[in-house]
């Protein structure tokens, strides 16, 4: 039986929802990230706010420059994730291959479950029009024989698409698509992509294999298959996490040392309450650095204890950011994520007993108060330190959760 892949997308998710939440916002730009006066960037935008030139990881003042009349609105993660949970048990009446790529996006197999529920394409309007009447927001989706095409197919026509890629029909879409659309071609593979004289996936298909390889190893043979419409990776569902991590790239490269270590305390911030809404801790913390000619830099460091404190990952996060060299080019992207999970029953980090003015459980206890009350009334409700100065400089562009 050929398999049917469905790869649910949402369209503008976080924006939808704060429309959806106030209908005096709906039909105008809602611009989600960041205070315009600050330094921050754009996390999600409307498609209206999209018309005037608006667009995710925007500098927040260029948003503004452009679309002074847009409705500003911080990000509300808790309200979001409540959302997603909504999406996804939609998704699950339909089949239990449920592959969630972050809280508004999701590979479904339904190639069992054309026996029970019709065909795929069926199934994919179904759960359209589902959302829409449920949840009264907008998703896109697409359809195809595996992983790769079907994102590809439910990015074609956003907002609202429904695209369905068949063996008939694939070379023909692939054909003038440029090889931007190929997974693991970024600027930098791009550049030497069209160094070749390659700018669509046609022009790649009709390129030498060894050509590919002989110029980017490995990745080149990916992109030959992908080019083709390969892809035979399975949707894999309830694959336990193995990290979480929040990332930010800069709409303009930077230098400013305090900004960046500002960024750094509000990532930590974000992680560390993904951890305790996974009801996990971690025990190894990385931190990645991207400079403005694509050379990625990391570092990581090893807890004695699991830990979901956001003071303790800022703390080792900021060591390990001073120990990275500083190149003269400016930086494109910094991220945090932690990793190695283990049960949250574990003793909290040791630091906490001598420098913290609170006994651990009383820490505990301030945390959780405090993630209940930004899941009801926003993030902005109650900050820590400095994390408001960074909030209103900052968007979330990216969540991370890394099988």
């Amino acid at each position: 039986m050929e398999r049917k892949i469905l790869h649910m997308d949402m369209d503008a998710f976080f924006a939808s929802v704060e429309q959806h939440d106030n209908p005096s916002f709906r039909g105008k730009p809602v611009i989600v990230g960041a205070d315009p006066r600050g330094r921050g960037v754009v996390s999600t935008c409307s498609y209206e706010a999209r018309k005037y030139g608006v667009h995710s990881a925007q500098p927040i003042k260029e948003a503004y420059r452009l679309c002074p009349q847009g409705i500003f609105l911080p990000v509300r993660g808790g309200r979001y994730t409540e959302v997603s949970r909504s999406i996804m048990h939609l998704l699950a009446e339909y089949t239990p291959l449920i592959e969630p790529l972050s809280l508004d996006e999701a590979f479904l197999d339904l190639t069992a479950s054309q026996q029970i529920f019709g065909l795929a394409e069926s199934i994919g309007k179904r759960i359209i029009e589902e959302i829409q009447n449920k949840l009264g927001l907008s998703a896109s989706v697409g359809i195809a024989p595996n992983k790769f095409l079907a994102k590809l197919a439910s990015d074609l026509q956003k907002p609202h698409g429904f695209v369905v890629i068949t063996p008939e029909n694939v070379h023909e879409i692939l054909e003038r698509l440029g090889v931007e659309k190929l997974w693991g071609v970024g600027p930098k593979t791009a550049e030497t992509l069209h160094g070749l004289g390659i700018g669509t996936i046609g022009e790649l298909r009709q390129t030498s294999p060894q050509v590919l390889a002989d110029s980017l190893g490995e990745l080149g043979l990916q992109l030959y298959e992908l080019a083709y419409g390969h892809d035979e990776r399975p949707v894999t569902p309830n694959e336990s996490v193995k990290s979480i991590g929040h990332e930010i790239t800069f709409q303009v490269d930077t230098e400013d040392h305090q900004f960046l270590v500002g960024v750094l305390l509000w990532l930590c911030d974000q992680v560390a309450r993904r951890l305790r809404q996974n009801d996990v801790k971690g025990r190894v913390i990385t931190i990645k650095l991207r400079d403005s000619n694509f050379k990625t830099l990391t570092k990581r460091s090893t807890f004695d204890e699991p830990t979901d404190f956001e003071e303790a990952i800022y703390h080792e996060a900021l060591k390990l950011f001073e120990r990275i060299p500083k190149a003269a080019c400016k930086v494109r992207l910094i991220g945090v994520s932690v990793s190695d999970f283990e049960n949250k029953s574990r003793a909290q980090l040791g630091l906490f007993e001598t420098e913290s003015p609170l006994p651990e459980k009383d820490l505990t206890k301030l945390h959780q108060t405090i993630d209940k009350l930004r899941d009801r009334f926003g993030e902005r409700i109650i900050t820590k330190g400095t994390i408001l100065q960074v909030q209103n400089q900052v968007g979330e562009k990216n969540e991370r959760h890394e099988p």
